[in-house]
């Protein structure tokens, strides 16, 4: 046995979960006294998601609840998104944001709700760094995906489409104060998204198994997480309606925040990230792409960690006792998912300097088990650029 070195973890969301628990936002908003709500959503998200729609109708026909409404343009968040939604919550005088949405929203609620708080842009925010204040507008986050976990995460990542570069910020303040995680909301996810934001979550799950600074709380959310969204995440891509699918990867993707929370993301984020910072696609399609190559790198350092996260996924025991039968699950994974190569986004040879750069720039790539190489990168987009096609 090994001594239990010590930790410390803060978790201070309120958390409903179930199918049919979106229908509890005005419970909340009593709950908190509001008559004001900034709401801010998805553009467009009544014509594809009929639950939200229903949701929404609902919100209108409240007695004295005054709503200022912000339609939340598509793609990832950018400074410019941001900005605006910073401006439009200062004007509303809302008491309370209520994000309905993937990651997307509810990360640039937390980052517009911090500059409208402290009166700031935000690239002012990241030149001044005026710290993190105890947020005066409470924070309901309702996720439309299962994926980043930003409901219940103190995180918010934020694009800077000039630099070619995501700026993440992090805070137990940016948290929201209540998570509504409403399975039924997420039906509607398209199988593409559905694979992206699913895998994103695996991906958050597992890393919290290797960073660095994970804790005893962690690994346990983790491989439960892990355990849960393993078999839901491809029956979920094949069958958008497999409730039991859905609702496994809604609480598993919620548990994979909190589990990024107690511990952290690694490496496998700082490659995907640099992919997103030279091509403007999905975050969680960026982490598929590497997260394979990033576990075989780290299976030479954590073996073991890989091995309990390989019996969470159910990989039958080999005997090799590598962490190996993790990433061989992860592959499998992918390729059930159908999920590009990353040769698919025009990337060759000689992008891999510039991105393997970002990659060590970025703070996530420090919560590794072992420091990485600049060699170490290539040598891992190389491995994931050989790849022509994901074979079952």
């Amino acid at each position: 046995m090994t001594a239990i070195a010590s930790f410390a973890n803060h978790l201070p969301v309120k958390i409903r979960f179930g199918e049919g628990i979106a229908s509890t936002i005005p419970a909340v908003l009593a709950e908190l006294a509001t008559s004001s709500v900034f709401v801010m959503v998805d553009e467009g998200i009544e014509a594809h998601n009929p639950a939200v729609a229903l949701l929404l109708r609902d919100l209108d026909a409240i007695d004295d609840l005054r709503i200022a409404r912000f339609d939340k343009p598509a793609a990832e968040p950018t400074i410019a998104m941001v900005d605006e939604a910073t401006a439009a919550l200062a004007a509303s005088g809302a008491t309370c944001v209520l994000a309905i949405g993937g990651g997307s929203v509810i990360d640039t609620a937390k980052a517009a709700r911090l500059c409208a708080q402290l009166g700031t842009d935000f690239r002012g925010f990241l030149a001044s760094s005026p710290g993190y204040p105890a947020p005066q507008v409470a924070l309901i986050a309702v996720p439309t995906s299962a994926g980043t976990g930003s409901e219940v995460s103190g995180g918010s990542v934020v694009s800077d489409p000039e630099a070619g570069r995501k700026n993440g910020i992090a805070n137990a303040n940016l948290r929201a104060q209540y998570a509504l995680v409403d399975p039924l909301l997420t039906h509607s996810m398209p199988p593409s998204m559905t694979a992206n934001t699913g895998i994103d979550a695996l991906a958050q799950a597992i890393a919290g198994m290797v960073a660095t600074c994970r804790t005893p709380i962690g690994d346990a959310i983790a491989l439960e997480a892990i355990r849960m969204m393993t078999p839901a995440l491809v029956s979920a891509y094949r069958d958008g309606s497999d409730a039991e699918a859905r609702a496994a990867m809604s609480c598993g993707s919620m548990m994979a925040g909190l589990t990024m929370n107690v511990s952290d993301c690694s490496a496998e984020h700082s490659l995907g990230q640099a992919i997103g910072g030279i091509r403007h696609v999905p975050h969680g399609l960026t982490i598929g792409l590497m997260l394979a190559q990033t576990l075989a790198r780290e299976a030479a350092h954590v073996p073991a960690v890989l091995e309990r996260v390989a019996d969470a996924m159910g990989e039958p025991d080999d005997g090799s006792g590598d962490g190996s039968r993790a990433v061989r699950a992860v592959d499998r994974i992918l390729a059930e998912l159908d999920f590009p190569v990353l040769r698919s986004l025009d990337i060759g040879p000689n992008d891999l300097d510039t991105l393997a750069d970002l990659a060590l720039e970025d703070y996530f790539i420090t919560m590794a088990p072992v420091p990485w190489t600049k060699d170490e990168v290539i040598a891992a987009f190389s491995a994931a650029l050989a790849l022509e096609a994901r074979v079952v």
